[in-house]
């Protein structure tokens, strides 16, 4: 669980993750800063943003909710593979200097709820693989709070069946 403390460190973490993001030609889905430090400070005082720590130092962060998501409530081009309670996956960035962060937070998704979304920007690549590889499918587009798509998704376990 991230603490306030650790909200300096947790920014250094998504400004690696945007350049990287740039780099990979992904320069348009978090831009002016994004996520600004007030929202990861409402992410902490919710008990919703989580932390990877390896020798005392962040190296990952995410954020994990718990019941309906207002961005999933419309979804065109598609629909959902099961509408059970669910969790989401939001703002999962790492510093680049780990490997393996995206297993590790489904493994600790999955320990908390079965059934789980998540979305991201048709210039996400990476993210676009880890979801596959993991065993999400593509489900439709969402549109986001500032009315742009993204691909949605939802676990669909590791049989390709969905929880």
């Amino acid at each position: 669980m991230a603490a306030a403390e650790d909200l300096d460190k947790i920014l250094d973490v998504y400004a690696a993750a945007r350049r990287y993001m740039v780099q990979s030609g992904n320069p348009t889905q978090w831009v002016d800063g994004y996520p600004q430090r007030e929202l990861l400070e409402e992410d902490i005082q919710a008990d919703r943003l989580y932390v990877f720590e390896e020798e005392g130092d962040i190296h990952g962060v995410f954020a994990f909710m718990i019941g309906d998501d207002p961005t999933y409530t419309v979804i065109e081009e598609g629909d959902w593979k099961s509408g059970e309670p669910y969790g989401t996956i939001h703002r999962l960035a790492g510093d680049g200097s780990r490997k393996g962060l995206f297993p590790r937070c489904l493994d600790f998704c999955r320990g908390l709820i079965p059934n789980i979304r998540a979305d991201t920007h048709s210039d996400n690549h990476t993210m676009q693989h880890l979801l596959e590889k993991y065993g999400f499918q593509k489900c439709g587009i969402v549109h986001v709070w500032d009315g742009t798509p993204r691909i949605a998704y939802q676990y669909a376990g590791e049989n390709g069946e969905t929880r």
